[in-house]
């Protein structure tokens, strides 16, 4: 058996494996753990959403840090998210419970908490099954 094929076989048992869904490769905090996390990804922006327009919807929760919406290098136009930098978690959590799926500048928009980028390793967000799925699975290994 050649080097690739070894690790095939081990990468998928790993992955298949009823331990690996305990595992998560993850930055320090969980996107579960929303109190500890004071950054939000805004989704589902309209194109003439700015910073300030931003910044102004979401400072009525909190002291907001920082306000980012990222822009197209050729066409200078908005890429339709951005992020929002609280100083607490809980005013992160509570701005996204009041505002995610409600309109903002003429559509819906959708807020979670946002990943860490962590340079040089990707992130493995583990999914999420039902208990019976996995008992079949389980069953025919």
């Amino acid at each position: 058996m050649n080097n690739l094929a070894i690790f095939t076989r081990r990468t998928v048992t790993a992955l298949w494996s009823p331990a690996s869904q305990l595992k998560c490769y993850c930055a320090n905090s969980s996107p579960l753990s929303a109190p500890h996390n004071r950054k939000l990804f805004v989704g589902g922006l309209s194109w003439s959403v700015d910073e300030r327009s931003l910044l102004n919807a979401f400072s009525s929760f909190g002291e907001v840090t920082e306000v980012k919406i990222l822009y197209d290098k050729d066409t200078g136009r908005s890429r339709g998210f951005g992020f929002v930098n609280f100083t607490k978690g809980d005013d992160a959590k509570s701005a996204r419970e009041a505002m995610d799926g409600k309109a903002f500048l003429g559509r819906p928009i959708r807020i979670s908490f946002a990943l860490e980028k962590v340079r040089g390793a990707p992130i493995v967000v583990p999914r999420i099954q039902d208990d019976e799925a996995a008992s079949r699975r389980n069953r025919k290994s």
